[in-house]
């Protein structure tokens, strides 16, 4: 069936490339390309808008066997599991409305697919959102080329039509991944701002379950209209150090006579740093995996997160007030950040996982308290 298949190529910046065959959408394209490690979880990751701009190489060899669920949503508008006995405690299975990543990578495309809530295989749904995906390539050799150079830009090329090359972190992509308007969530009995910055909506469902009200506004809000007990700021894709509107808005929150609480998830973790005075560097190839060890530096205690993001806050810029809160396990990374008086944390990794492990759960609860608190 595969010799059947048309043709493509993964063509990396430096000239090198990988032949296969094309699934999904029939066009060209061009991304920066980064691999994820999970086993699971591929409608989750591909409609994390972390991913916008990337050519996304799963290094789980099969990929599309269990096919894509519906999208229904709540009359909250969160998107909804088929069932509602499953994923109870994280919501559904989409992350935002449509798929981020420019293009996808695969060993084995299963166009089969068997799951009782699917209704469409992985292909048709990328076809309909005019995404191109390749198979039948050593997705071993890719992520070994992407972990020994780092990350690189690259093509998914159908018949000999090149595209431009594009960088997701040369310019400020927020615009294309925040909200434009407004939009609130839930009815609880304390009201969070939520910066949207590229969000993952399992971010806000974790909110609302546990009884927030959650205003979501566009990255670039004047938050000095808002009236609120306390402060997320959300995930999202490129280089943080040009996300200058969400860092103004950050440093106003720091500077408040009467600080109100604030949580900074992934993308927001860095742009707290970056509005405290630290610094932020680009990682070899990030982390994308739903299996990172992290230690709370003040427990001890090890929590396995989900994560997904190339960009890491340096230790030796923090000013004093500030310290390590969490740390990567296996490459010493900074994965949280605390202010040593103020209600100011962050953490790198994914608390609300969807996909993975909801170890850390437990810190939307621990903030939320806190948002009472200081009611």
């Amino acid at each position: 069936m595969r010799n059947s298949r048309q043709k493509a190529k993964l063509v990396f910046q430096d000239g090198s490339f990988f032949e296969g065959f094309l699934f999904g959408s029939p066009v060209s394209t061009a991304g920066e390309a980064v691999f994820q490690t999970g086993m699971v979880g591929y409608p989750e990751a591909m409609t994390d808008p972390s991913y916008f701009g990337q050519i996304l190489v799963f290094t789980y060899p099969l990929i599309g066997n269990y096919g894509v669920p519906p999208q229904t949503k709540s009359k909250e508008g969160f998107f909804l599991p088929a069932s509602p006995d499953e994923h109870t405690s994280r919501g559904g299975h989409f992350e935002s409305d449509h798929i981020q990543p420019k293009g996808i990578v695969v060993a084995d495309y299963s166009a089969e697919y068997s799951h009782w809530q699917a209704v469409q295989s992985l292909e048709a749904w990328m076809r309909v959102q005019s995404i191109p995906g390749i198979t039948g390539v050593d997705t071993r050799a890719i992520t070994k080329k992407l972990r020994e150079q780092g990350t690189i830009l690259a093509q998914i090329v159908v018949g000999e039509k090149q595209v431009d090359w594009y960088d997701p972190n040369a310019s400020d992509v927020l615009a294309q991944v925040s909200c434009t308007e407004a939009i609130s969530y839930g009815s609880g009995d304390v009201h969070i701002l939520f910066i949207d910055c590229g969000a993952k909506e399992g971010i806000i469902r974790s909110l609302v379950k546990r009884g927030a009200r959650v205003t979501r506004v566009p990255y670039n809000a004047d938050i000095s209209d808002y009236a609120f007990d306390g402060v997320v700021v959300s995930n999202g894709p490129g280089d943080p150090k040009l996300a200058k509107e969400p860092i103004a808005a950050i440093k106003k929150l720091l500077t408040l006579k009467t600080p109100k609480p604030l949580f900074g998830v992934c993308l927001g973790s860095q742009l707290l740093a970056l509005a405290a005075g630290a610094d932020t560097a680009k990682l070899a190839y990030g982390h994308r995996s739903q299996n990172q060890p992290c230690q709370d530096i003040e427990s001890k205690r090890c929590y396995i997160t989900s994560q997904n993001h190339g960009f890491a806050v340096q230790e030796k810029t923090l000013p004093k007030e500030w310290h390590v809160w969490f740390r990567n396990i296996s490459d010493q990374t900074v994965e949280g950040i605390r202010h040593e008086k103020k209600p100011f944390w962050a953490v790198q990794f994914h608390p609300e996982a969807s996909p993975g492990p909801t170890d850390t759960g437990f810190l939307f609860d621990s903030f939320l308290e806190l948002c009472r608190h200081a009611k």
